[in-house]
């Protein structure tokens, strides 16, 4: 169920999408100069960058390793009105309806080889464009809900309550506010999930840099471009991720053991595309845990508040019907002990019943019949 979690990759023509998405996936999406080049989405499944995923494999003598991993799909670029169906609107708007969170790209460089679709660099102006789109697209859907419960409202309450909600909806969408920005119960919330709101989904900003941009140091005064996304994403919330687009595409494409000279020379500690990875697994409220033996050890995304039986059914419907209990270590006690054993022997290996809450980092043993 989680590891089919994705994130729609999204922006206006031309701010860089495939070519990041190419770099993500090493999928090879057509990036050009002209709008909607991307038509029907791309899709690639990532690993999660962890290195405890190595430690726990050594300790262990695995014979192999496993990472977590997340889906992203590259949609095709938005323009304005696409509400109505300008551009590829429709199917824009469908395309990231089915998606979990979004990845918003943003463009902060000038390049006069590269065309902008609204003929200048505004970053914010941008981020609008498309959150409005979203916003119109979401006020056009409440409303349609919204006429076809009201009937039958009258003689059943569960839909009355679902109006009540609605209407705060409707009005918040009224103020160009997203659904996400909306403080309501948790009760509220299940009961609009089915209705898939575009702006209740989760939104993290990836702003793309000149490859001067990339390497920042105290002191140093910030693109003027970034400083406005961030300032933007701090107001409602959400988080942004600085990346150079093209610089992550040469990464990729490099063998592994020249990356890290690349990097280096740079000034730069890791791609941002590691970064972007584990952003977006945080955003979508997920926790890694960890299964470890000879043969494999691996590791297995959850949602944030799973139990132990639901854990251990991400490996095996069967395990979590027959659960008996688990044998639970954490990663620390796990290296400081130098493997299960001796974590085992310094008492620091738990018995877990059905109502764990499953931790980040938790290395697990499920015991079932």
């Amino acid at each position: 169920m989680t590891t089919s979690l994705s994130c729609g990759i999204v922006g206006l023509p031309n701010v860089g999408k495939s070519t990041l998405f190419n770099a993500l996936t090493a999928n090879k999406a057509s990036a050009s100069n002209y709008p909607f080049c991307t038509i029907d989405p791309n899709v690639g499944i990532v690993s999660v960058p962890d290195p405890r995923i190595a430690l726990l494999a050594l300790l262990s003598k695995s014979k192999k390793e496993v990472p977590a991993t997340m889906k992203f799909v590259d949609i095709a670029g938005l323009v304005k009105g696409a509400s109505q169906g300008e551009g590829l609107g429709n199917q824009f708007l469908a395309n990231i309806r089915e998606t979990d969170a979004i990845v918003h790209i943003v463009r902060c460089f000038e390049d006069d080889n590269i065309v902008h679709v609204h003929g200048k660099i505004d970053p914010v102006a941008d981020i609008e464009v498309i959150n409005l789109e979203l916003i119109l697209a979401d006020l056009q859907l409440a409303e349609n809900v919204r006429s076809k419960l009201e009937k039958q409202a009258r003689l059943n309450k569960e839909y009355a309550a679902k109006l009540e909600i609605l209407d705060q909806i409707i009005a918040h969408l009224n103020k160009n506010k997203p659904v996400r920005s909306l403080a309501l119960e948790k009760e509220a919330v299940d009961k609009i999930r089915e209705y898939a709101f575009l702006t209740a989904k989760k939104v993290l900003y990836v702003a793309n840099v000149l490859e001067k941009d990339v390497a920042t140091h105290p002191g140093d005064v910030k693109c003027v471009y970034l400083k406005s996304v961030e300032e933007y994403a701090a107001s409602e919330g959400s988080a942004v991720v600085k990346v150079c687009a093209q610089i992550e595409s040469e990464i990729a494409l490099l063998p592994k053991d020249e990356r890290q000279e690349f990097l280096t020379a740079l000034e730069i500690e890791e791609p941002a595309l590691n970064r972007l990875i584990r952003e977006s697994f945080y955003m979508l409220k997920l926790l890694t845990f960890f299964t470890t033996g000879e043969q494999e050890t691996r590791a297995w995304p959850i949602a944030k508040g799973m139990t132990a039986p639901e854990a251990a059914g991400r490996i095996h419907t069967d395990i979590q019907r027959g659960f008996i209990r688990a044998e639970v270590a954490s990663y620390d006690d796990i290296v400081a002990c130098k493997g299960r054993v001796g974590a085992k022997e310094a008492g620091k290996m738990r018995s877990e019943g059905k109502e764990y809450i499953v931790k980040d980092g938790d290395v697990i043993l499920f015991l079932h019949n």
